[in-house]
């Protein structure tokens, strides 16, 4: 495949690993990027700068294929070592980077003077087209079905790609939703040039989780998600469990006075205990409505690989077959 996206990062398929909190290591990014697509590590699921560079390392043992970054700049009172973070990514020969949460205006020279392209993660048109003027190479666009943080629009992608297609110039692909082969041929007629999964990925073989976490986004359905943290304006799509329904509870009850301490023991701490204990209901943790189209736990590759098959056999079987001759009636 060829488009805009494959091109820019050197891949074969346009399609991108999203950087998740403690699953984007070395081993997943690369079996992404060794299967065609855009592997990513996520810089603050490790402790240091220095873990990062050893991870990032480690990932150049294990692909000779483009892989990313993930580095997500949030509002904190003791904020990471930003600075120290950059130059691991840039002294560990990497060239692409996801950014996400705050805009990345003030990374972008270092990194960009050392030949790394940037794509930054946008739920809003006006955020994709701020991302493009100052200066991203591309973006990556999250439709409000998306797990984790959908912002507080709630556009969906039916809606928000066709949109940022109308209105940006640099390259962008769809998040949220995307899952098979169906998503991809989707978003690239809805003007995307690629696709970000990040829910489906936690379904693999190679996903760094526990068991119990894959066995949950399969046992899932489109209507086992739920919104958290909305009151506090930092809305994330997670999947249910008695441990949300405790949290919601709160908000209803507390309303606009509620603050993250009444929630800290639904969402504190949590992401370690799921991910690498399997306790899938200690807390919210993130997943996207695309549970409901996730049957099965595959290979990276036998996925990614189907994902491939299925959208080409959409666009070259199935919708040239749509369209009538000319001579024949459109109806019967």
């Amino acid at each position: 495949m060829k488009t805009r996206i494959t091109e820019l990062f050197g891949i074969q398929y346009p399609i991108i690993q999203g950087g998740m909190h403690h699953v984007g290591y070395a081993g997943l990014a690369a079996a992404v990027s060794n299967a065609g697509g855009l592997g990513l590590i996520t810089a603050l699921t490790q402790k240091t700068p220095g873990d990062l560079a050893a991870e990032i390392k480690k990932c150049h043992d294990l692909t000779e294929k483009p892989f990313g970054v993930n580095l997500t700049f949030l509002p904190s009172v003791n904020p990471p070592d930003y600075g120290a973070y950059v130059n691991a990514i840039i002294d560990g020969g990497v060239r692409i980077v996801e950014t996400a949460g705050n805009e990345p205006s003030q990374w972008l020279p270092p990194l960009k003077a050392n030949g790394v392209s940037i794509i930054h993660k946008c739920t809003t048109v006006r955020h994709a087209l701020k991302a493009q003027a100052i200066g991203c190479d591309a973006v990556s666009v999250d439709g409000f079905e998306c797990g984790g943080h959908p912002g507080e629009d709630d556009i969906p992608n039916m809606i928000l790609l066709p949109r940022a297609a109308d209105e940006l110039e640099i390259p962008f692909v769809a998040s949220g939703g995307q899952a098979d082969g169906r998503s991809l041929a989707a978003s690239l007629a809805l003007g995307a040039e690629g696709i970000n999964m990040g829910t489906r990925f936690l379904a693999t073989k190679e996903a760094p989780v526990h068991e119990n976490v894959k066995r949950a986004i399969v046992g899932a359905t489109e209507l086992d998600t739920r919104l958290i943290m909305r009151p506090l304006r930092n809305t994330e799509r997670v999947l249910n469990n008695a441990a949300v329904e405790r949290l919601l509870d709160k908000e209803r009850t507390l309303g606009a006075d509620i603050t993250f301490e009444d929630i800290r023991a639904e969402v504190a701490g949590v992401y370690p205990r799921v991910m690498i204990d399997g306790d899938v209901g200690a807390g919210g943790w993130s997943c996207g409505m695309v549970a409901g189209l996730i049957h099965d736990i595959p290979t990276v590759a036998e996925l990614i690989e189907r994902i491939v098959a299925e959208a080409r056999h959409i666009t070259e079987t199935r919708l040239p077959g749509l369209f009538q001759e000319q001579n024949e009636p459109a109806f019967t």
